[in-house]
């Protein structure tokens, strides 16, 4: 189905199939395949392919050479019917990549809304990418990885399978990530180590003067304190009990598979 007001280029090919709502912009030389539906107002610039089954949401803007939906690079791949997903509203820059899910990963590669993803970013397969992230040039995620909202990658950053960063972590450049980065963390290095609280970035979503001393404090016992996780459990659970933002704390550490950076 192709609403009438969708625009597609002589020179782009759209297989029957495909599902193109109001407003749709398919630019030159796109490849838009038979399961892909695109949501409204989205605009594919030029040279773009999309394929496999793949649904992408409204007023997303995607630059030339982006490949989203293609087979993965999983070698245990044997042409599941898996997907990837992606929300409103985002900025996809020149040859960033989404590939498909996996059977074994969950099936599909979720990229939520409002993000920006700069020139030649990766999302692996079984990827969850948040709202309003930014993964800048060359970031690199990893299969399994989970990226929590407004999380921010440093161009050239790689970030190891099965990784989760949480919510409000900056991740500085040229960093590799082989552990979990946890909420409202400033990390950096090879391999990333924690350098504080992202207090600024925090300031800027709304975060009042009550939560970001909470924030800082349950930082400093985690990583200043001397004590093992084991614990330091008990205690964020007390923080988080009067201070909700220690909380995002307290709900990552009980998800952790691979420990924390130190």
């Amino acid at each position: 189905m192709i609403d009438q007001s969708a625009f597609i280029h002589p020179s782009a090919i759209v297989e029957d199939g495909a599902i193109l709502h109001a407003g749709v912009h398919i630019g030159p030389y796109c490849l838009v395949g038979p399961e892909v539906e695109i949501g409204a107002g989205t605009v594919l610039k030029s040279h773009v392919v999309v394929n496999g089954i793949t649904k992408i949401g409204e007023n997303n803007t995607i630059y030339q050479f982006v490949t989203i939906g293609e087979v993965n690079q999983d070698l245990k791949y044997a042409d599941e019917p898996t997907r990837v997903e992606i929300g409103h509203r985002n900025r996809i820059r020149e040859s960033v990549t989404i590939h498909r899910g996996t059977a074994q990963g969950g099936e599909v590669t979720m990229l939520g809304s409002d993000n920006l993803l700069m020139v030649n970013a990766h999302i692996a397969h079984d990827c969850v990418v948040g709202d309003h992230c930014i993964l800048a040039n060359n970031a690199t995620l990893g299969g399994h990885v989970s990226i929590g909202d407004h999380a921010i990658i440093g161009g050239m950053t790689a970030v190891h399978q099965f990784c989760v960063v949480g919510a409000h972590v900056m991740i500085g450049g040229c960093s590799g990530v082989v552990q979990d980065v946890p909420p409202y963390v400033m990390a950096q290095g090879n391999h990333a180590k924690p350098f504080g609280v992202n207090i600024e970035g925090l300031k800027r979503r709304g975060f009042d003067k009550e939560s970001l001393h909470a924030i800082r404090a349950a930082y400093k016992l985690i990583y200043r304190s001397g004590k093992k996780l084991e614990e330091v459990k008990p205690e964020l659970d007390a923080m988080a009990a009067t201070h909700p933002a220690v909380g995002a704390f307290v709900a990552f550490l009980a998800r952790s598979q691979r420990g924390i950076i130190r």
